[in-house]
């Protein structure tokens, strides 16, 4: 489990290393700038999150077709999940850069907000959507090598795209070294440029090396029934990143309606507190490869001590993140705004503040995230969907919206209230857990085929 969790967890460092890098550049920018992306990263995620079920879906198939010693219905479903998750992510990236203004216009932006954050937002936004077929290759892959059993290939890969993001991040934001100013459009460009390396190192390596699934270029030919087959496991997760984007969206809906300060202190700490999701999110990926895996091999009983195991080190892990966050918040939010932008005391309070609060939250987070990927593993992606929604929509959304407007808390309603979600979604993951019905398989022996 530790063989597969640490490059995950990497990963995950390196995937925050992008937007860290954004909001580190754009916090000597603008402190409206570091609000925009508080307000485009929700409505960006949603568009994500259609068709990032799928990916969850080939990570799944290729891990108990590998548990079962199935490589080449392994490599099949590699190739099926590529194309058809290519395609959508092109027809989306298209939608999403059409639709951007409607998009944000449905937010009830502050008067301020609107004037000065709404325009940003949607420059960073149309130039991002372009990308989406780049981000979506590099997703995919990640998945489909994760299902294998291979997370270092993919680590290595993303430490060469953060560092190509990092060096174009501040050159074409000021315009450094001749590059043209671009401001908050530069910091998207770089990103997309970056992930369009990844994308295509990545293709190279599932098509001519034989460090993942095996795949040949007749793979790639449709093969209805097994994409009706990823569709059908992919739906449940995509719903569930669908009505988590949903989720985000009317929560930012609700802290857009306050004024720029606190809408750049709620991005900026949801981006470090997304620093507390790497250990979270590796050793829950990884749980979804060990459960995954150990079906294929008809192992249940291993594939539960994995899970337990894991819970017991995130645990461990989070709680001593915890303290820290708690005790000296301040100079960790510091870090990412500059003080001689405008706003950027209140930003730099409200931050804190907020950082405090959801301290509170991040041993569940870790245990809610470990179980939600054993479910997967399982091939149980709805009740993963459904413990998704209970902690966003019954733990999250109506307690913002009862402690920041019915209460009338303002700024720490918001924030009291967002900690709330992954301490009632841990506890529903965990009594649920233990009923055992996630204990069977999608795959019945070695001998099956997907055609």
């Amino acid at each position: 489990m530790v063989r597969l969790a640490w490059p995950m967890v990497v990963i995950q460092l390196l995937q925050v290393a992008y937007n860290l890098a954004d909001t580190f550049w754009l916090g000597r920018f603008s402190a409206n700038a570091v609000a925009a992306l508080s307000i485009a990263f929700p409505l960006i995620f949603f568009l994500i999150s259609v068709g990032g079920g799928f990916t969850t879906a080939g990570s799944i198939l290729v891990a108990q077709y590998t548990g079962a010693e199935s490589e080449e219905s392994a490599g099949k479903v590699a190739a099926q999940t590529l194309g058809f998750v290519t395609v959508l992510a092109t027809v989306l990236g298209i939608v999403g850069h059409f639709v951007t203004v409607d998009m944000l216009a449905l937010l009830p932006a502050d008067q301020q907000t609107q004037q000065l954050v709404i325009p940003l937002a949607a420059d960073y936004m149309r130039v991002f959507f372009l990308g989406m077929p780049a981000l979506f290759g590099f997703f995919v892959f990640s998945a489909l090598m994760r299902g294998y059993g291979n997370t270092r290939t993919p680590m290595l890969i993303m430490f060469g795209s953060v560092a190509i993001n990092v060096v174009l991040d501040p050159l074409l934001i000021f315009g450094w070294f001749g590059f043209p100013a671009l401001g908050i459009q530069g910091a998207a460009i770089a990103t997309i440029v970056a992930r369009f390396a990844a994308a295509l190192v990545g293709v190279y390596v599932l098509l001519w090396t034989d460090a993942g699934p095996t795949i040949s270029l007749p793979d790639f030919r449709p093969d209805f029934p097994l994409i009706q087959k990823v569709v059908r496991v992919g739906t449940p997760s995509a719903a569930e990143q669908s009505t988590s984007a949903l989720a985000m969206i009317t929560l930012t809906a609700m802290v857009a309606s306050f004024p720029p300060a606190v809408v750049a202190a709620f991005g900026l700490g949801n981006r470090l507190i997304s620093l507390v999701f790497l250990p979270a999110m590796g050793l829950g990926r990884a749980t979804n490869t060990m459960v995954g895996q150990n079906l294929g091999a008809q192992n249940p009983d291993r594939a539960e001590r994995a899970v337990w195991l894991a819970v017991k080190v995130v645990g461990a892990v989070l709680l001593a993140v915890a303290v820290v966050a708690a005790l000296v918040p301040r100079p960790i939010v510091s870090v990412f705004l500059s003080p001689d932008v405008p706003n950027a005391a209140q930003t730099i309070e409200y931050g804190a503040t907020y950082l405090r609060i959801r301290s509170v939250e991040f041993l569940f987070i870790g245990v809610l995230q470990v179980l939600l990927g054993a479910f997967r593993g399982a091939g149980d992606t709805k009740t993963a969907m459904v413990i998704s929604m209970v902690t966003l929509w019954l733990g999250r959304v109506p307690t913002v919206y009862f402690f920041a407007f019915v209460l009338g808390w303002g700024a720490l309603g918001i924030w009291v209230g967002m900690a709330f979600g992954n301490i009632t979604g841990a506890i529903v993951a965990g009594l649920w857990f233990t009923r055992g019905t996630w204990r069977r398989t999608l795959v019945e022996d070695a001998d099956e085929s997907v055609g």
